[in-house]
C-alpha cells in the first residue's frame, strides 16, 4: 500500500512523545546539576559494556534516555516528535510506548553485541591500555565503552515512517526534498559504511543499526498481521 501521511486531525504533541520530551529534557538538566555535586548521571545510566564494572541491567532502559550534549538531545528530540507523532497518532499510546522501547532495547543489544567482538578480537589479551597522558588497566578502560541517547529507538521511528509512508517527503536540512523510503535506506547505508569504515568518532552506528532491525522485524509482523495501520 502506497500511503500519504496526512497531519490532518493528529494530535501536535501526543502523549508519549509530550512525556518522552518532558523526561529526556529533565533528564540533561540532572545530569549538567549533579555534576557539579561530583554525581556523572550519564556514568550511572549510561550502557556500560556488560563485562565492565561499571554495567547494570537496568542500563539496557535507562541509557536511551540520557544525552552527551545539547545537539545530541535536540536533534533526537526534534526527530522524536517530528516522526513519533504521526506514528502515536496511528497507534495509539501503548502501541507506540512498546515500539519505542523495543527498539531502543534492540539498538542496546546490537551494541553490546558489537563490542563484544571488539572486546575479543581487538582488546582481550592486552591488560593495559595507552591513552596518551596515561596507562590504564583494562578493566577500568572497559567502563569507557558507554553509550548514551534515545538515537536507537530514534533510527527504528524513522524506519517505521519510511516503510509506512514511502513517498512522503522530508526535507532535508528544511530545504531539499526527498522521499521518505528514499532517506531511509540512504541512513541506513550511511550508517552501516560509517560503524564498518570510521573509527573513535563516538558515535554508535550500530546501535542505530539495531535501532532499525527491531523495528524492520516488528513493522514485517504486524503488517503481515494486517495490524500496521
Amino acid at each position: 500500500m502506497d500511503n500519504q501521511y496526512s497531519p490532518s486531525g493528529f494530535s501536535f504533541l501526543p502523549i508519549v512523545v509530550k512525556n518522552l520530551l518532558i523526561i529526556n529534557g529533565i533528564m540533561f538538566l540532572a545530569d549538567i546539576v549533579l555534576t557539579r555535586f561530583g554525581i556523572d548521571l550519564n556514568s550511572m545510566l549510561g550502557l556500560h559494556f556488560f563485562l565492565a564494572s561499571g554495567f547494570r541491567p537496568y542500563q539496557l532502559l535507562t541509557y536511551m534516555f540520557m544525552h552527551g550534549n545539547f545537539s545530541h538531545l535536540f536533534f533526537n528530540m526534534f526527530a522524536l516528535w517530528m516522526f513519533g507523532n504521526v506514528l502515536e497518532n496511528i497507534w495509539g499510546a501503548k502501541r507506540f510506548l512498546m515500539y519505542y522501547i523495543i527498539c531502543g532495547l534492540g539498538a542496546a543489544v546490537m551494541q553490546e553485541g558489537v563490542q563484544y567482538i571488539e572486546y575479543v578480537t581487538q582488546l582481550s589479551h592486552y591488560q593495559n591500555v595507552n591513552m596518551g597522558s596515561t596507562i590504564i588497566p583494562m578493566s577500568e578502560y572497559l567502563n569507557y565503552m558507554t553509550t548514551v541517547g534515545a538515537s536507537g529507538a530514534i533510527y527504528g521511528l524513522l524506519l517505521a515512517f519510511g516503510m509506512m509512508f514511502p513517498n512522503s517527503l522530508i526535507y532535508l536540512y528544511f530545504v531539499m526534498p526527498i522521499k521518505a523510503k528514499w532517506f531511509v535506506i540512504g541512513y541506513a547505508v550511511i550508517e552501516l559504511l560509517t560503524g564498518v569504515f570510521s573509527s573513535g568518532d563516538q558515535v554508535a552506528h550500530f546501535a542505530h543499526l539495531g535501532g532499525m532491525l527491531v523495528g524492520l522485524i516488528i513493522i514485517l509482523i504486524w503488517k503481515k498481521k494486517g495490524r500496521l495501520y
